[in-house]
């Protein structure tokens, strides 16, 4: 055989895109081309391939090699591969049968196997990144597919139901596996219910009732909190403490959470606890929504389907804010460059603090404000009007007078979980998501208003000059207050409840 045909993965933010290796060996001065829109690692992999093939005890062809990744226009990168690449090779000089026997046993059918590795120079697989991704993508595209992938990748991409890895160590492993001498092992998957046992406790935020029930109702509606108050008042405690308070993640949630985070160079286990990101106010729009030369997820990308905290809002550069307008509102953000346009999930919940005055003493009943009006002013206009439109929940919290020894413990997050977990449940059977994901067709049905609790609703609306947006945020909130309550309709204690967090900015 001169011609071989090999299938791998490129990816293309978290969609992995299927890749035919196609390698040719002819006869002409020894050459090895690489085309294809190869990037750089990938076009190194030509003396990694050589080396490692060499350093098995096969024999690298003394022809003309000429491979392609196809499809042409789909740029690749990283040194995945590598694996691919030198076992096309070995099909192609007619190291490897492709069909019938060897040593009395069948050879393995190639055409049903995906390989992505990459070699170092003595023949060893090495791990790599991404592996779930390219797990997840091989699973969807057909259930007869089965993946090879390295030892120290395959344990996480085995993780995907209903998809076989094999786990493989050097590329003499492989090599007898596609000739029917050996079986490689199958990777087994392992799952962790949590990274740890909880270290924090809703319990032992002490005092801020209403503070309290806010968070509660954020988490079992799946709302954006913003939160202002004086230092010590408990901001930053109460949103560490919100991820004890929500659901695990189902498995297909968490596989894709592991994949963006290795996605963006950060290795993790599978697990069922939501993510939890709080990054410095000093953090770039890059940092945040995602990007590079090769584009990777951001803050809120590696946060989907958990939290995202930000602390010291208005700190934040008045640009990276306004770059989460968008994903607050469709739950994905697109990242749009020359070469190519990835689209990531950004699925987060929005958990914000801030101080309510530059000094931070605006309000409290001891320490006296230094800021002058238009230094307030100024510091507040860091949040622009459509930004705050999309956070649901926004609420003012008091600084605590009394001592800390004095004030009684309140629930533990286990009780508010347990809530919180029935409330998920009525929203579900009611509509299939979280009440902060209703689309505006859908409220009239999911939310069930009754005349007098409308009526109240459009006598605030006209009186504060709501949007449109906000009405139909405060809608969400009440029906989550209801569900709370076991309500089948929103009256009009939850609509004025509704309405008293968003009076607090």
């Amino acid at each position: 055989m001169s011609l071989a045909v090999v299938a791998t993965r490129a990816l293309r933010g978290l969609q992995a895109v299927p890749v035919r290796v196609e390698v040719h060996v002819g006869s002409g001065l020894p050459a090895f081309n690489l085309v294809g829109l190869p990037g750089t690692g990938v076009r190194e992999s030509r003396d990694r391939v050589r080396s490692a093939i060499v350093s098995s005890g096969y024999a690298f062809p003394a022809g003309r090699v000429t491979v392609n990744l196809a499809p042409a226009d789909l740029p690749k990168s990283s040194g995945r591969f590598d694996l691919p690449i030198a076992l096309g090779v070995l099909l192609a000089s007619g190291q490897i049968a492709a069909t019938g026997a060897r040593g009395g046993s069948a050879a393995v059918d190639v055409s049903s196997l995906v390989f992505a590795g990459e070699l170092s120079l003595t023949g060893a697989v090495v791990a790599i990144d991404a592996a779930l991704a390219i797990a997840l993508g091989v699973a969807q595209d057909a259930a007869s597919l089965q993946l090879v992938l390295p030892r120290h990748s395959a344990a996480t991409a085995a993780a995907v139901p209903g998809l076989t890895v094999f786990s493989a160590g050097t590329l003499q492993d492989v090599v007898a596996h596609l000739s029917g001498e050996v079986t490689m092992p199958v990777a087994q998957a392992h799952v962790a219910t949590a990274l740890a046992p909880a270290q924090v406790c809703l319990s032992e935020v002490k005092g801020q009732a209403m503070a309290r029930r806010v968070l509660e109702v954020a988490a079992a509606g799946a709302h954006s909190l913003l939160m202002s108050g004086p230092p010590g008042a408990g901001k930053s405690m109460l949103a560490q403490r919100l991820p004890t308070l929500l659901p695990d993640l189902c498995t297909a949630q968490a596989l894709e959470v592991v994949a963006l985070a290795s996605l963006g160079g950060q290795p993790a286990s599978v697990c069922l606890t939501p993510p939890f990101r709080a990054p410095h106010h000093s953090s770039s729009v890059a940092a945040l929504v995602g990007g590079g030369v090769v584009p990777r997820p951001g803050e809120i990308s590696l946060a989907h389907h958990g939290v995202l905290f930000l602390d010291e809002l208005p700190e934040f550069d008045r640009r990276v804010l306004e770059s989460l307008r968008e994903p607050l509102e469709t739950g994905s953000v697109s990242i749009a460059r020359a070469a190519q346009s990835v689209v990531f999930p950004a699925g987060f919940q929005l958990v914000a603090a801030m101080n309510p005055c530059p000094c931070g003493w605006l309000g409290h009943s001891r320490k006296p404000c230094q800021c002058t009006p238009e230094r307030i002013d100024r510091y507040r206009a860091r949040l622009s009007g459509p930004l705050l439109d999309r956070i649901d929940l926004q609420v003012m919290l008091g600084a605590i007078d009394k001592g800390w020894s004095d004030l009684p413990a309140g629930e533990p997050s286990a009780v508010v979980r347990a809530r919180v977990m029935m409330c998920r449940e009525r929203q579900m059977a009611r509509q299939g998501c979280t009440n902060a994901a209703l689309l505006p067709s859908q409220l009239p049905g999911a939310v069930q208003a009754t005349t007098e609790a409308l009526g109240l609703l459009d006598h605030i609306a006209h009186q504060q000059c709501w949007s449109g947006r906000v009405v139909h945020r405060v809608l969400r909130v009440a029906r989550t207050l209801a569900d709370l309550a076991a309500c089948a309709d929103v009256g009009r204690d939850h609509i004025a409840e509704a309405a008293q967090y968003r009076s607090g900015w």
